[in-house]
């Protein structure tokens, strides 16, 4: 039994997708607005009724992307909605409101297993940095980040990191002085099942700088039509460096 939950304008919401009444799955219903999110469970996953309102599910969509949350979406459309839903939307699968019931059941398989995978390399990425970190403590100059504490301080001072803002700096740290570009910072920091799009990483770059301060936002280089790097506070650059901290010109 998976915990499932659909968001609808519906007055009936047997009428969305029924094939769901006929399965023996947990499903939680909750209206198709932004502010039904802070009630949505964090292990579930969503189908949003997206028949009528498009516009308002891909805004709900963006909003639970960029609050971090992990939430499989799958979007009950009509065949109009297959030509304007693409892969900024973030979604996990479409359905129509006719599928049959071993139908639903084979995709939410496919989703919840794509789910565990994402999750066992997650988990094998964290042990694998913890025991190459010290008990999973990273010390980088003034920068020290607690992988376990999910905490990270520079200068003695406690930095209010959004929890991806958290994994971005941490998954730079790990790494220092090596590029990456934003499709594999979006690949090794959000996970292979993500589908946002790549400014994604541009938004989050920006905060980290600004929660780093004015003098110290250069720990988060930018290589000029290539991607960013983490550069130790330690480390000194040739005078001549031809690195760029515009994200425009990334």
């Amino acid at each position: 039994m998976t915990d499932l939950t659909l968001m609808t304008a519906a007055r009936n919401p047997a009428t969305v997708l029924p094939s769901l009444t006929l399965l023996s799955h947990r499903v939680r219903v909750l209206p198709l607005n932004p502010s039904a999110l802070p009630h949505m469970p964090e292990y579930t996953i969503l189908f949003m009724d997206a028949r009528e309102n498009l516009a308002m599910c891909k805004s709900i969509c963006r909003l639970i992307h960029t609050s971090g949350l992990s939430i499989p979406i799958i979007l009950v459309v009509t065949d109009g909605g297959f030509t304007v839903i693409n892969s900024e939307w973030g979604i996990s699968d479409l359905i129509l409101p006719s599928a049959s019931p071993a139908e639903v059941e084979a995709r939410l398989r496919l989703v919840n297993e794509r789910g565990v995978r994402m999750m066992t390399s997650r988990r094998a990425m964290h042990d694998k940095s913890d025991k190459a970190n010290n008990n999973g403590v990273i010390h980088s100059g003034d920068l020290t980040i607690d992988t376990a504490g999910f905490s990270a301080t520079f200068k003695g001072k406690t930095l209010n990191l959004a929890y991806k803002e958290f994994e971005l700096l941490k998954f730079l740290a790990e790494h220092p002085g090596r590029v990456f570009t934003r499709a594999q910072l979006l690949q090794g920091v959000w996970g292979y099942d993500y589908y946002g799009g790549t400014r994604t990483v541009d938004v989050h770059v920006r905060r980290l700088r600004a929660k780093l301060g004015k003098d110290n936002q250069k720990l988060i280089g930018t290589v000029r039509n290539v991607g960013y790097r983490y550069d130790p506070p330690a480390s000194t650059k040739p005078a001549n460096h031809s690195d760029s901290d515009a994200e425009g010109h990334v």
